[in-house]
């Protein structure tokens, strides 16, 4: 089975980076990182520039799990890419990072995190950052 990781270059995206290789380490998994954005007019700073991921793959490298890192700009949302993957691969868990939100925002969880929880058939992990 596959741990799938939906990234993005933040602290709360590096906490669900952190949860899946703990997991994938503890229960032999291999562990698809994902990072999505649709791309064009709607490009986010969700999505990871080069930079960052090069210091993903040296990250996950150095854990020595079994990982593959996915990128796309296919005009597609996260939530779509993410449920398309859970269900191809397939994946036993998704692991999501959540961010701390105000009070109106902790009212909507936030739209992605509340898709994905929603929507795939697969459990989902959601962790925190840690405060610093």
């Amino acid at each position: 089975m596959t741990i799938l990781v939906a990234y993005v270059p933040r602290p709360e995206g590096r906490a669900a980076i952190e949860a899946g290789i703990d997991l994938a380490r503890k229960l032999d998994e291999d562990l698809v990182v994902v990072n999505a954005d649709p791309g064009g007019e709607n490009m986010s700073d969700a999505f990871s520039d080069a930079t960052d991921q090069e210091v993903l793959t040296q990250k996950l490298t150095a854990s020595g799990v079994r990982h593959d890192v996915r990128q796309y700009i296919r005009g597609r949302t996260a939530v779509e890419e993410l449920q398309e993957l859970a269900e191809s691969l397939p994946a036993s868990l998704l692991i999501i990072g959540l961010r701390k939100r105000s009070p109106v925002g902790k009212l909507f969880l936030g739209s992605i995190a509340q898709e994905l929880l929603l929507s795939l058939d697969c459990p989902v992990l959601a962790v925190k950052a840690t405060s610093n």
